[in-house]
């Protein structure tokens, strides 16, 4: 769907001399009807990915391939068709205070030059799908905050657009808004496969509707993959930043991570390793949380005295959605 190939974005430095390097190599690839995140430290370059992306930016080199085509390099009148396969939903909503939630929905098809019973049409359908139907002919400050993002994320998809990015979405919002909105914008994915791209400062976020993540520090993407893969990954720096689970220093212990996925969580493997393999286990820190919808745990356990590791290997081998990562001489942070 998407393909980001070498990606860089350069802008002179204040003054005159030299240049700020915001991308550095920037390399990614976003499957057809993922819910991808993307997410940093302040600085770190995700606002000029998404302003690359939406094609408000032009790189300064590399490609930005959308289903084959590259977008990085058309001409103005190209191009100006290429953003509407790109909607982007904004963080500070950004409507047209003059116009009614109908009109605002209907805006981007009208300067499409789209009929005005279609753009009604498309118009009803999309408010009933962000459930703002009886406020259609509403204006902006007659809405609370949560709604003026759904009017957001309704306009947005006016046009039927392939990626749908959101830019910090739900920071202007508060925790139970923010979680309607990011509801909302999982059923968008599920009911119109529209591919998302979620640039965020916020695991909380990625938690709880990314399928997929990547994160970008210094210009430069760290690391990227599916979000249940980067949990499991006892080395992942996204990975244990999105499901902690806390152990003190380890001094020499033979210790690993276990992680399970889904029903697995709640399979009694612990007292069957003990009896099975006949090792004796201490659990040192875990944590169970949701992340992209299916139930993570994550349990760092500690073998007291010798333990056959291909013994414990085999047996984790053939437990469905249960995977082991030795980590023995890894110091973790304590109440991580």
């Amino acid at each position: 769907m998407i393909v980001v190939d070498g990606l860089t974005k350069s802008y002179p430095a204040t003054g005159g001399t030299g240049t700020i390097d915001a991308l550095r190599g920037i390399d990614l690839r976003i499957d057809e009807g993922e819910v991808f995140g993307i997410v940093g430290p302040s600085g770190s370059g995700k606002s000029t990915l998404l302003r690359c992306l939406n094609l408000l930016e032009r790189p300064t080199s590399g490609r930005i391939l959308l289903r084959g085509e590259d977008l990085s390099h058309l001409s103005e009148g190209r191009l100006r068709g290429s953003r509407r396969r790109i909607g982007t939903v904004f963080q500070q909503f950004n409507l047209l205070h003059c116009r009614t939630v109908r009109a605002n929905v209907e805006f981007p098809l009208e300067v499409a030059g789209v009929r005005r019973t279609e753009r009604r049409d498309r118009a009803e359908t999309l408010l009933e799908l962000v459930g703002l139907t009886d406020k259609r002919d509403a204006f902006p400050s007659q809405l609370s905050g949560g709604q003026q993002q759904r009017v957001g994320v309704a306009r947005a998809l006016a046009a039927e657009p392939d990626v749908l990015l959101c830019d910090e979405a739900t920071s202007a919002l508060d925790p139970a808004t923010t979680e309607q909105v990011l509801d909302l914008i999982a059923t968008v994915n599920r009911t119109l496969g529209v591919t998302i791209v979620v640039v965020t400062h916020e695991l909380s976020v990625v938690r709880r509707i990314c399928t997929s993540a990547a994160l970008l520090d210094g210009g430069r993407i760290v690391e990227s993959g599916p979000v249940a893969d980067l949990v499991a990954d006892p080395v992942s720096r996204l990975g244990d930043a999105l499901l902690p689970a806390g152990v003190g220093e380890q001094n020499g212990d033979v210790t690993a991570l276990v992680t399970a996925r889904g029903s697995a969580v709640a399979t009694p493997w612990l007292s069957r390793l003990s009896r099975d393999v006949g090792v004796d286990v201490a659990v040192v820190g875990g944590r169970v949380d949701r992340v992209a919808g299916t139930d993570i745990g994550k349990l760092h356990v500690r073998f007291d005295g010798d333990v056959d590791r291909d013994a414990v290997d085999r047996f984790f081998a053939v437990l469905p959605d249960v995977t082991v990562a030795w980590t023995t001489g890894v110091v973790a942070r304590v109440g991580a």
